[in-house]
């Protein structure tokens, strides 16, 4: 990988000496973006976008030492130059454009091709090597538009509201939440948990006005969120507090739903494929996009999508890295809730 080493410690920038979402503890880290697989604690020194540093502050702690950039904006680093451009997966996320001697490596983080009503819209960058995610890397993964979604959502809702019924979704608390929050924000009144509701307040300090949403203590009213929205973190799938909420009806957002279907996931009334990620498409639509003479494949389905781009002549690698914990370990706890 050029100028671009792979390490025990994550991938590394040997002239530029740090590292791209390391999974262990570095002098210098260079964050794609805040899920808690890419943005990890203990880093000397982190560098992420301007929108992602509240969001460090608050998953890591506020006492981080955290520069950060804007989109299309530059910082030279011991000779190679760092540009942020989107990547459109959640708010404040960015694919990291690395140039020494004229060549060009890009590294996505994760990424998400498909615009939404919230992230800045994705950007394809043409670069010699590429360094790309693989989550839903295969052919059977084709998201909907955000407008198809938002029908679909809306009309659950307002199914439930005759039925006297509270919607509950459940999503992330950075990313899938706010996006849901986007999805109904004017159908009805938002109850959000508290994790969810902290980092919303960490995204509104970066300038980002989002959706209008109360938080939902322990000791609710139950009358006050009957036949309203509810959004819950996965983990409280069979929780205490979903018990207490007023004839419950649930529903999962995720990209998993794409296969595995309502009966995997214990108890719940529906499910929305709603991803942060690129779909089979859009990872081969960027690809191709970019122009990449390497291209090095990340965490998901890496070994499908790396042998399907060297059938057709792209030179392709695995990679095997600690990336996608965030979407991957916390899906299958739901599942088992």
């Amino acid at each position: 990988m050029s100028f671009v080493t792979y390490t025990k410690k994550g991938i590394y920038c040997k002239p530029g000496k740090f590292y791209l979402d390391p999974w262990y503890p570095v002098d210098y880290a260079i964050i794609s973006h805040g899920h808690a697989d890419h943005a990890r604690w203990g880093n000397k020194k982190y560098l992420c976008h301007h929108h992602s540093k509240p969001i460090l502050q608050h998953r890591i702690g506020s006492h981080i030492n955290v520069q950060s950039l804007g989109y299309n904006e530059t910082i030279v680093i011991n000779g190679v130059k760092v540009t942020f451009f989107p990547a459109g997966h959640i708010i404040g996320s960015a694919q990291i454009k690395l140039e020494y001697k004229g060549y060009v490596v890009v590294f996505t983080g994760d990424y998400k091709t498909q615009p939404d009503f919230l992230t800045v819209p994705f950007e394809p960058v043409k670069c010699h090597e590429f360094i790309t995610e693989s989550t839903f890397g295969l052919p059977i993964y084709k998201w909907k538009s955000e407008e198809r979604l938002q029908q679909e959502l809306i009309q659950w809702v307002l199914e439930n509201q005759k039925k006297n019924r509270t919607s509950v979704f459940f999503g992330y608390s950075l990313g899938k939440a706010q996006r849901i929050l986007k999805l109904v924000e004017h159908v009805a009144p938002i109850f959000v948990h508290n994790a969810i509701h902290k980092t919303n307040l960490a995204i509104n300090s970066a300038g980002i006005e989002l959706p209008k949403s109360e938080l939902i203590m322990a000791d609710f009213d139950k009358k006050k969120v009957q036949n309203k929205i509810v959004v819950l973190p996965p983990a409280l799938l069979g929780s205490r507090m979903l018990k207490r909420i007023p004839n419950a009806a649930t529903a999962i957002c995720s990209g998993w739903m794409q296969i595995r279907g309502n009966r995997r996931w214990r108890g719940v009334d529906a499910g929305f494929v709603i991803s942060d990620h690129a779909d089979w498409d859009g990872l081969l639509q960027t690809i191709k996009e970019t122009e990449a003479e390497k291209v090095y494949v990340t965490h998901g389905y890496q070994a499908v999508l790396s042998k399907y781009l060297n059938e057709k002549g792209i030179y392709a690698k695995e990679l095997n890295t600690l990336y996608g914990e965030e979407e991957l370990s916390k899906s299958e706890e739901a599942i088992e809730a």
